[in-house]
């Protein structure tokens, strides 16, 4: 088996839920390699959307920030930040990854502050186009290290909306119907969410991890689904196309 390090899994995790034919909101970092790479082994028509206006990018070469000039290049659309919330607004971005600090058990992040909000102990970037995609997009999956630190039973501060406090209260708060978390993507485990309670459950365990590792480094109670799958470690062509096309420089890997 070839040797790969938890960056590579991450990203192989993440480009494995990467539909064909969708619409997908890519964030600066794994996202853009994770697509990059679904793009050249799974899912060839997706369509990569960059909040800055690039849509539909070759992704030849690895944009260096989701306003790079290389999220435009070969795009059949290069537009505006504020046409691309507009189309996620009307229902046509199927999916929206997001990264924080800290995640709750309803999928909500926190992107902004550690401690009190106005004497923080770290302050982060903040929302950017992450409260937009979250309350917009059908789903969004989100890609963060796993601790007890992220994971966490309150936020010190929410950034974007997941279900809120549980069943209908997305709704309540004027968001779309049928909308919300999806997934969860960690270097320890793949968690989704459970229909009834909305509550985070974990699906798929990634390779030598245990159910207890992972319950130890969340910092709330985790749900278990019915059966819990193992991911399949990064193939050698994944690992290939990744170090020697997508990341040869290793800004990521």
């Amino acid at each position: 088996m070839v040797e790969y390090n938890n960056s590579e899994m991450l990203i192989c995790t993440a480009a494995r839920q990467m539909e064909d034919n969708t619409i997908c909101f890519i964030g600066t970092g794994i996202p853009m390699l994770a697509a990059a790479l679904a793009k050249r082994i799974r899912a060839p028509h997706l369509v990569a959307a960059f909040e800055f206006g690039g849509v539909g990018p070759s992704l030849d070469k690895l944009p260096l920030a989701v306003g790079g000039s290389r999220t435009f290049h070969r795009a059949p659309v290069a537009s505006s930040i504020c046409d691309l919330m507009e189309a996620a607004a009307r229902g046509y971005v199927e999916y929206g990854f997001l990264g924080g600090a800290q995640i709750d058990a309803y999928g909500n992040l926190n992107a902004t502050v550690i401690g009190d909000h106005d004497k923080p102990k770290v302050r982060f970037p903040g929302s950017g186009g992450a409260n937009d995609i979250g309350s917009l997009c059908w789903k969004t999956i989100a890609i963060m290290r796993h601790g007890k630190r992220r994971f966490v039973e309150k936020l010190d501060f929410l950034t974007t909306a997941g279900y809120l406090d549980g069943p209908g209260a997305r709704e309540k708060a004027g968001l779309p119907a049928g909308s919300g978390p999806y997934r969860v993507i960690t270097d320890l485990a793949v968690l989704g969410y459970d229909e009834k309670t909305k509550r985070m459950k974990l699906m798929a365990l990634q390779p030598g991890v245990t159910v207890e590792k992972v319950r130890e480094e969340t910092g709330f109670e985790l749900l278990l689904a019915d059966k819990i799958e193992e991911n399949t470690p990064p193939t050698e062509e994944e690992l290939k196309i990744l170090r020697a096309e997508i990341d040869p420089n290793r800004l990521y890997i």
